[in-house]
């Protein structure tokens, strides 16, 4: 974990990944949620973001406003002005539906410039949810106006995003996308993985531990990705045991709806 990388971003190397902010405690991908993800001092905050009718980077994970808010639609369909009077916190509950504790207490949708000024310091791990390739570009002016290329790194399900990302701003790092991650498993499953992986940057590998029927972590994986330089970090880990197991295989980072709990881990581990 000592290793250096020549990516700003990867140093220090990130253990704790906390997926939409303190999403256990607050409204996720709010400012309340990474706020408190940053006083807890996780390593990074992975969020998403859409764009606006008019335009602007906002933070959101889903396509629609409805399952998290009062409001209805597609967040894109929205102007900034109209997603700022929507009550972003009225549907988070911690008991089932009994009591809705940050309802009507002003939790707005955030900008990604908010998110950056809020948390001036927090690495941002940002998941470009749009297939409109003027996300990229706004994306970009956000990230270098806010001087966070070192702090930032770009996601996306999207391969061109990620490509028009790679050609605009080599300053930004990106992960890798699923189409991508899944040629060099196939690779690596069927041993003919190149010795040297293509690419002047470093290799971030976002994956799940199981996916399309297939077991992606396993030792072998991460044996022969860390050989090659490449960062494997997983996704969506809420279980205590799985988190030990995961960090002792050596995987690099713990994606997680409860950093709390990875941090206490990682800590008893030795790893932070």
């Amino acid at each position: 974990m000592s290793k250096l990388y020549k990516e700003p971003f990867l140093n220090p190397i990130p253990v704790v990944v906390a997926h939409r902010g303190d999403s256990k405690n607050y409204p996720e991908n709010t400012l309340e949620a990474f706020q408190s993800a940053t006083r807890m001092q996780v390593d990074v905050i992975e969020t998403d973001v859409h764009l606006s009718k008019d335009g602007h980077i906002v933070i959101w994970h889903d396509p629609t406003l409805d399952r998290n808010t009062n409001g209805t639609g597609r967040v894109e369909d929205h102007t900034l002005s109209e997603l700022k009077k929507i009550d972003a916190g009225y549907n988070f509950t911690t008991d089932n539906g009994k009591t809705y504790p940050f309802r009507g207490k002003g939790i707005q949708i955030a900008t990604l410039a908010e998110a950056l000024e809020s948390s001036p310091s927090q690495r941002f791990n940002v998941d470009l949810k749009s297939k409109n390739s003027a996300i990229v570009d706004a994306f970009e002016e956000v990230v270098v106006a806010h001087k966070a290329e070192s702090r930032v790194l770009c996601a996306s399900f999207h391969l061109s995003n990620l490509k028009l990302m790679r050609r605009k701003n080599s300053a930004i790092l990106t992960s890798l996308t699923t189409i991508e991650v899944l040629s060099l498993l196939f690779q690596q499953k069927l041993r003919i993985l190149p010795k040297t992986l293509k690419g002047k940057r470093t290799i971030v590998l976002q994956v799940p531990v199981k996916q399309w029927g297939i077991t992606v972590i396993t030792p072998a994986f991460i044996k022969a990705f860390h050989e090659r330089g490449a960062i494997i970090q997983v996704w969506t880990i809420n279980d205590e045991k799985q988190m030990r197991t995961l960090l002792s295989m050596g995987v690099d980072s713990i994606m997680t709806d409860d950093p709390a709990t990875v941090i206490r881990v990682a800590t008893e581990m030795g790893l932070r």
